[in-house]
């Protein structure tokens, strides 16, 4: 029977994670200069022992060179190298020995150390041509290493050792590199406390916007101070995270307002609704008249709350920003516009248009400010037989587009005109008319998606003239 394989520990498998990443920072940035350091470093020392060694062992070659060409151009004696004979200190240049033998191989003049004869030395120092050599590499003598070469003088006349010692280039070679080492790891630990210290210099700002971004999600709160110092990524990083969040508080207090205004605006219909249903109850005891009435009363109480719960849908459509902005002419939503709401009103509605009224914004959004302003004429004057103007004109600077509604109602009061757009605001001569008072308010909630504004103000000869402006548009 198969054997259930045990649970494994939480963590179990994964791979170790740096706990930060100005801890990241700080040991990939040492990584890389050790990885620099040491790559420098070693082709650095492999450059200068090659050069070193070849030096000495050209030094050697022409020591031992000019010391054949000597004795085939000169008869010459062991007696002629002697270290007691003057004028021939040609051949002892800086770590190289010379050891004299003469016609049987036996040293006649040792070095110091002195130098070891072998049978091949022996020969050459009899033998009879001049320049004939025997070279030894690679030679230990006491704790040294030696390269030795052995010149005959010709005639039977004995040889010359020339001997160069090569462990104190080694020895040098070797120090050098246990100080390259050092240097090397003193320059990696330089390294890391410097990336350590820039990585903390460049960082704290993002583990600052951590703690704001972790403050946020804790607390909920979002009117967090955030810091937004530099001109780089890192504050370009801040001032996004900090619109972000004022746009989120700007978003919850709209919310909390249209809830709040919502619920205060539901209450009157809901009200009135109840008592109406109430007196439903006893409708057989009621004569004809007030039947109809309560009917008409409810029917009427119906159409108000559906209007007023379809506007408050549009209201929190129209903050949405779900729908991709484009490039559209707001001079065909216009006369798009201008159809229906003939229908539903049936007044006369002119669309008048002037200048190039293409720009980028929403079409739907626009559709609806466009159909609100229309609507919210005919509402304020249903007995006018004037025809109601809607106007389209562009530029007034380069991508703005200016719309604007002209009625002949009984206009708005100067007190009012500040106060049209606000959410539920409702004249003091126009509480008993029908309607929410949200229809201008999503007209400015679509201007202001558009980097436009709302405008409204009194028509000379009577009436009103409200509209807004359509900017760049939303990004």
């Amino acid at each position: 029977m198969a054997q259930e394989e045990p649970p494994r520990p939480a963590g179990a498998g994964r791979r170790p994670r740096l706990t930060s990443l100005r801890t990241t920072f700080a040991v990939s940035f040492a990584t890389v200069t050790a990885v620099v350091t040491v790559l420098v470093g070693v082709l650095s020392y492999n450059a200068a022992a090659r050069l070193v060694r070849v030096d000495q062992e050209t030094v050697f070659d022409q020591v031992v060179q000019d010391l054949r060409d000597e004795v085939r151009q000169q008869r010459m004696t062991p007696e002629d190298f002697s270290s007691a004979a003057p004028g021939h200190d040609i051949v002892r240049p800086a770590r190289t020995d010379v050891q004299v033998l003469g016609s049987d191989g036996a040293v006649t003049d040792p070095s110091e150390p002195r130098l070891p004869v072998t049978g091949t030395d022996r020969e050459t120092a009899g033998a009879a041509r001049a320049g004939r050599m025997v070279e030894h590499d690679d030679i230990d003598v006491g704790d040294d290493v030696f390269r030795i070469a052995t010149v005959a003088l010709g005639d039977g006349r004995g040889a010359v050792q020339v001997a160069q010692e090569f462990s104190d280039t080694e020895d040098l070679l070797r120090s050098l590199q246990r100080q390259s080492l050092i240097l090397m790891a003193v320059v990696v630990a330089l390294a890391g406390l410097f990336g350590w210290w820039l990585a903390r210099r460049i960082t704290w700002r993002l583990v600052a916007l951590t703690s704001a971004a972790e403050n946020v999600a804790r607390t909920r709160r979002l009117g967090i101070q955030v810091p937004v110092n530099g001109l780089d990524e890192v504050g370009r990083l801040g001032r996004a995270f900090d619109r972000m969040l004022g746009r989120l508080a700007q978003s919850e207090e709209d919310q909390r307002r249209l809830v709040q205004d919502a619920g205060h605006e539901l209450r009157t219909p809901l009200t009135s609704l109840r008592t109406n249903i109430s007196l439903l109850r006893r409708i057989d005891e009621l004569p004809p008249a007030a039947r109809e009435e309560l009917v008409a009363d409810l029917g009427q109480e119906a159409r108000e709350l559906t209007d007023l719960v379809n506007e408050l849908v549009d209201l929190a459509a129209g903050q949405s920003d779900a729908e991709p902005p484009q490039r559209v002419d707001v001079a065909e939503i216009a006369y798009d516009a201008a159809g229906p709401a003939r229908r539903r009103t049936g007044r006369k509605i002119t669309v008048r248009t002037c200048g190039d009224t293409t720009t980028q914004g929403r079409p739907a959004m626009l559709a609806r400010a466009l159909s609100n302003l229309v609507e919210n004429a005919a509402k304020f004057d249903p007995d006018g037989v004037a025809p109601i103007e809607l106007v389209v004109a562009g530029p007034a600077r380069p991508g703005t587009v200016r719309v604007e509604v002209l009625d002949r109602g009984p206009g708005i009061s100067a007190d009012d005109l500040s106060r049209v757009f606000d959410r539920f605001y409702r004249a003091a001569d126009a509480r008993s008319r029908p309607g929410s008072g949200l229809g201008l308010s999503i007209v400015r909630e679509v201007a202001l998606a558009h980097d436009g504004a709302p405008f409204a103000y009194r028509r000379e000869g009577g009436g009103s003239v409200i509209g807004f402006t359509v900017g760049r548009g939303p990004a």
